[in-house]
């Protein structure tokens, strides 16, 4: 499988005159010289900066020695630039697109020094103000942020020869590019011409300490170690600075792995020489890489995905996204080598029948210039699922966190907690660890737990840290009676105390009872962990119940009334409770089926206090509109009222004949409803109302048909509209007189039948609508007039077909005696009015052709000649 190699060390483009634009740096030294116990090194500080940016490196720099054992300041050495360098390269190849430019300036600061040799050894330092801003890796708007950059020279103690050390150099080479969201690999490994083992990790990024200065101008020495990390962001740290889809091997120094999204990541490789089995020194190497969106046509699966949570499907996508990948072969492979899927989907998914740990392999562009393949395993072990529980959260004192993780197939054995505290002992390995926090803030404390199947999973809870413990009392207030007793209630952890203790029972739990004769304020101190508090609770003794209730009243029959009254009791109890929304609240809704006394008892424990209430109910005026109806249009409806009440009213009384009586004549233009309304003064303060609704019927609009020619036999249709009820006049050769729709059907023939429709609607108006129906004794044909006189005078004006027994007329043509179509017509009943475009013809011969379907379906056709006459 071929892989790209793909990381951006490129400098963030400049911003703004305040910032900096160091986008990474180290320090290495070379021994060239020994004698009498002192030591000659070559010291190199080498910075990265961006191209495009009118800033300097600092001319001169500091570099400050400090004892690596008491962090005692020992020199400060003022630098010269010795050297600047452009390095840059055009990214890509033909299997990339969107290849960045890569360019960057680096500046070198070279000097020698003679230092004695020490028990503890030294740590060389230097810093920067500012680093380039807007790192994605680091908390969000966290911007200005300086950086330090070091190196160390061993001592002496458990190895003597440990001074005479060559630092180990980073050789990785740093114009290499890294594609947002795909895989890559490059090398932090370094160089130790002592022979010396090394090991690399990923650590945090410092800080600026005191000193560094803005570009071009002298910079101060550094403060003395220790330094601080940089702000990470949530799912970054120092060791897992690309996110966790990144690692570092710490062999070889190679990080892998999925590239984060695109932008600017700080990352800091520590390489440690290790010699006779000791660590006699650590070199650091810090950098901002910047992660553009170029895409390679890449096969970019995740190093390993996991099934650990609650399903056995999986959907899967290359994580590449180049528009030159054309191509998927998937293929699911099980833990005895057997492939149990395989398909062609650009994103497919899939089901797995059971557990265990199976592997993917994707070739994409199988067989083209582009072609690539990778694999992952992927680990399907549901069930597994990271948790914990924690106590004591105050400032200086231990809080605890408990480990609740549960996995169904395998042993939880890995925890790596972060306790979110930005210190570099923030973070613990252990199972139920403690951490001490300093500050009252909120703390989002992360847990990432791991199993023996190789399930992992990542739980944060947000963790409120105090300078005191909540006591969280259920109540800081009530009443009691006198002579009864109460249970007080903090729900916390910790030791409880209550006090005065008189009239109490069980002071040191969290629930004690107490009865004093009179008013008490009671005091709970907690003790958690040696982190206090205090808080109280009053219990008010009283020997009576306050109750005062709503004066009787009188409702309208039917209405809801709320049941007032002013009481300081805690309990409450009306009767009778059939007619109450609830019968225990203080002020409950009551709908009385008839004049009802309501009573209510009120209760401070034993303290009770009852009174009633009278509700009075009058029955509303009867109003009665009458029933609604229907008329016709532009007609009137007369509206029959009814009251027991005093006095009524109609509303509106627009189209009312007499609006005073309650029996009237309404003349609505438009369908309208009428309300009643009745008063009385029996006491029932509401009116009665009642409403009619007059729907006025549209106009009506009978229709039946056009006039018509049938022959003997030949069933005929007639269709009339406009109502909701028919009769047919006369009823004779119909089928049935009373439907819209009836079939006449003829055996003689008849010049003339006139039929008259009767059409009405819901309110039983009516209207009338006619048609003429000629019937020929004749099989079906279609009649053409030899002649006709299109000179306007209303009579043989129009040349049309009349059609007997036939279904449709297809076409009637009309043709000169050139052969010319004058007109043409599918419609029965529409004929030529002698003119071509407007212009009149002249007199003479014309020949006519009409095409139909008869009745029973058979085509019929027939030529002609007719005359016009002028």
């Amino acid at each position: 499988m071929k892989k790209f190699f793909l990381l951006y060390i490129l400098l963030s483009s400049a911003k703004a005159a305040v910032a900096d634009h160091i986008t990474g740096g180290e320090i290495y030294y070379t021994l060239t010289g020994s004698s009498s116990g002192q030591y000659t090194y070559n010291i190199t500080l080498k910075l990265f900066m961006i191209c495009n940016t009118a800033r300097e490196f600092n001319n001169p720099t500091y570099i400050s020695f400090f004892d690596r054992g008491t962090n005692a300041r020992i020199k400060d050495v003022s630098v010269i630039l010795s050297s600047t360098q452009v390095i840059s390269e055009q990214a890509g190849g033909p299997c990339m697109t969107n290849p960045p430019l890569i360019c960057y300036r680096a500046g070198y600061y070279n000097f020698s020094v003679t230092l004695p040799a020490s028990q503890n050894g030294y740590v060389l330092s230097s810093s920067v103000v500012y680093r380039v801003d807007d790192m994605r890796n680091l908390v969000a708007g966290y911007n200005q942020i300086g950086a330090t950059y070091t190196a160390e020279i061993p001592g002496n103690t458990g190895i003597a020869n440990a001074p005479a050390n060559n630092s180990a150099r980073f050789t990785g080479d740093d114009l290499v590019v890294m594609c947002a969201n795909n895989s890559f690999s490059y090398s932090f490994a370094a160089k130790d011409d002592d022979g010396d083992k090394l090991r690399y990790t990923f650590s945090n990024a410092y800080r600026e300490s005191a000193g560094g200065g803005f570009g071009g101008e002298r910079s101060n020495p550094p403060s003395p170690p220790p330094y601080s990390s940089v702000p990470y962001g949530q799912g970054y740290s120092g060791g897992s600075p690309l996110g966790p889809n990144v690692s570092i091997n710490p062999n070889t120094g190679v990080i892998t792995g999925l590239a984060p999204p695109a932008g600017t990541y700080v990352i800091a490789v520590c390489v440690d020489e290790i010699r006779n089995n000791v660590v006699i020194a650590t070199q650091r190497k810090d950098l901002q890489v910047t992660i553009t969106s170029c895409t390679i046509a890449a096969a970019t699966l995740l190093p390993e995905y996991r099934l650990c949570a609650d399903t056995k499907t999986i959907s899967l996508a290359n994580l590449s996204t180049s528009p030159l990948i054309n191509t998927w072969n998937w293929q699911f492979i099980n833990n005895e080598g057997n492939t149990v899927f395989t398909t062609t989907q650009q994103q497919p998914g899939f089901t797995f029948t059971d557990t265990g740990v199976y592997r993917v392999k994707l070739v994409i562009n199988k067989g083209g210039e582009c072609a690539d393949s990778t694999s992952s395993s992927i680990r399907v072990y549901p069930g597994f699922k990271a948790g914990f529980m924690f106590n004591g959260l105050c400032t200086n004192k231990p809080t605890q966190f408990t480990d609740t993780s549960s996995s169904v197939y395998g042993l939880i054995n890995y925890w790596d907690w972060d306790f979110d505290d930005n210190t570099a002992t923030d973070v613990s390995q252990l199972q139920h660890p403690s951490y001490t926090y300093t500050s009252n803030s909120l703390k989002n404390v992360r847990l990432i737990a791991a199993d023996t199947k190789g399930c992992m999973d990542t739980v944060f809870n947000t963790v409120n840290i105090m300078d005191k413990p909540p006591v969280n009392l259920l109540f800081k207030d009530t009443l009691i009676c006198k002579s009864d007793s109460v249970q007080l209630s903090a729900n916390t952890g910790g030791a409880l105390t209550w006090s005065p203790v008189m009239f109490m029972n069980n002071n040191n739990t969290q629930s004690p009872v107490v009865a004093p004769p009179a008013t008490t304020v009671y005091y709970v101190d907690l003790d958690d962990n040696g982190c206090l508090n205090r808080d109280s609770v009053i219990v008010n003794v009283t020997d009576h119940v306050e109750l005062n209730v709503m004066a009787d009243t009188t409702i309208c029959s039917g209405d809801v009334i709320s049941l007032n009254i002013v009481s300081d009791a805690l309990k409450y109890t009306w009767s009778p409770a059939a007619s109450l929304n609830n019968a225990f609240e203080k002020t409950p809704a009551a709908t009385p089926p008839g004049t009802t006394s309501y009573e209510v008892i009120a209760a401070i424990g034993s303290c009770t206090a009852k009174d009633n209430i009278l509700v009075s109910t009058v029955d509303y005026p009867v109003a009665a509109a009458g029933n609604d109806t229907m008329i016709c249009f532009n007609t009137s409806a007369t509206l029959h009222g009814f009251t027991d009440g005093s006095s009524f009213a109609w509303s509106p009384q627009t189209g009312l004949q007499n609006p005073a009586s309650l029996t009237t004549a309404a003349y609505p233009g438009k369908t309208a409803s009428y309300i009643l309304t009745a008063y009385d003064t029996k006491g029932c303060p509401k009116p009665g109302v009642d409403t009619v609704t007059v729907t006025v019927l549209p106009i009506l609009k009978a229709y039946a048909g056009n006039d018509t020619a049938v022959v003997i036999n030949q069933p005929l249709q007639l269709n009339a509209t406009g109502g909701v009820r028919y009769e047919w006049q006369p009823p004779a050769s119909l089928s049935n007189a009373g439907i819209s729709n009836p079939v006449a059907l003829y055996t003689m023939p008849d010049e003339s039948i006139h039929y008259t429709v009767f059409v009405y609607n819901e309110a039983g108006c009516v209207d009338t609508a006619s048609l003429t129906v000629k019937v020929y004794a004749t099989s079906p044909t279609v009649f053409v007039p030899t002649g006709f006189t299109p000179n306007g005078d209303g009579r043989n004006d129009i040349l049309k077909p009349i059609a007997a027994g036939m279904q449709r007329v297809e076409l009637f043509n009309v043709y000169n005696r050139w052969g010319q179509l004058v007109f043409r017509t599918s419609v029965n009943g529409k004929g030529w009015d002698g003119t071509v475009n407007g212009k009149q013809q002249g007199a003479g011969t014309f020949v006519w052709m009409v095409k139909a379907v008869d009745y029973t379906g058979k085509p019929y056709m027939k030529k002609g000649t007719v005359v016009l006459i002028r």
